[in-house]
């Protein structure tokens, strides 16, 4: 019987050096997407996914991370006060439960892998998610949920894949299809930004996976690569040709990538235009915006 998913791994000891000076005083996954921050979306995705049991691996800095997740119950009291109970039921959102969040320290920048690695006391010998709040995903269903259903069906290790443009293969690990079976595949190599004249297919791995207890084996045994890090995709790459396996799910949903600047723009105006309460106001001044720049060519 496959043991359900109940845990997930966040990776945020990043530095988040492509937002400077932003990220010199607050982490980048509390920067805030529309009016929530980034982490509180791969919460809400984690919580919908079913994990009960939420593993920060975080860095110097980070506290004001931590912090977001505490109550206040100052503020709440303001509000109550105030009678501003729809406020009050959002920051009540943001609260988690004692014993359902936990803080582990990265102390050395050694890669994703590491970062996941860091963790394992906290695993044992349970299956496990990882999400990467820089990968923002809008959804119908929430994306890792849709692996997690797929996942009582394959078992094994999934990774989060999506289609690009060949060019671009070189920005992404990119799975080496074994079997194409729709939104599943199985995976037989991955390749770590190949160049796109070698790239094995244009499906690329994004911010989500399902992972055994073996990957943290695997990690154990890893050597350090290029810039002294431990790369996941090496250890998930080890797994290819067990009775457990690799697949690559495609998940129906639309990526942005919020470690960008340009990412990081376009989520806010999808994620702003698809809010009722802002919709038509934004829409309509991203109307008068294009005009005026047609106009001025």
């Amino acid at each position: 019987m496959k043991r359900k998913v109940t845990k997930a791994i966040f990776p945020v000891a990043g530095l988040g050096t492509r937002f400077l000076p932003a990220t010199k005083s607050i982490p980048k996954e509390i920067m805030t997407l529309v009016d929530r921050p980034l982490i509180q979306y791969a919460i809400e995705e984690a919580r919908a996914a079913g994990i009960r049991e939420f593993i920060f691996v975080t860095s110097r800095g980070k506290s004001a991370l931590e912090d977001y997740f505490d109550s206040n119950p100052i503020l709440e009291a303001e509000l109550r006060r105030k009678g501003k109970t729809d406020l009050l039921e959002s920051l009540r959102a943001t609260n988690m439960e004692s014993g359902a969040i936990a803080y582990i320290r990265q102390q050395k920048a050694m890669g994703l892998g590491h970062a996941v690695w860091c963790a394992r006391r906290l695993i044992h010998d349970e299956p496990f998610a990882v999400i990467l709040p820089d990968d923002v995903i809008a959804a119908e269903k929430p994306c890792l949920k849709q692996m997690v259903e797929a996942y009582a069906e394959t078992g094994g290790n999934m990774v989060a894949a999506m289609e690009v443009p060949q060019e671009k293969t070189s920005a992404y690990g990119v799975l080496d299809v074994a079997e194409d079976m729709g939104s599943m595949v199985s995976v037989k190599a991955m390749v770590e930004k190949p160049e796109p004249s070698v790239a094995p297919s244009n499906l690329a791995v994004i911010g989500r996976y399902i992972l055994t207890p073996s990957v943290l084996r695997s990690i154990s045994r890893t050597k350090q690569g290029a810039g002294g890090e431990i790369q996941l995709t090496d250890a998930i790459a080890d797994q290819i040709g067990t009775k457990e396996g690799v697949y690559g799910f495609r998940f129906r949903g639309q990526r942005f990538d919020c470690g960008s600047k340009a990412g990081f723009l376009q989520a806010t105006v999808a994620f702003g235009l698809a809010r009722e309460d802002l919709r038509e106001e934004f829409s309509q001044f991203l109307e008068e915006m294009i005009s005026v720049k047609k106009a001025a060519q």
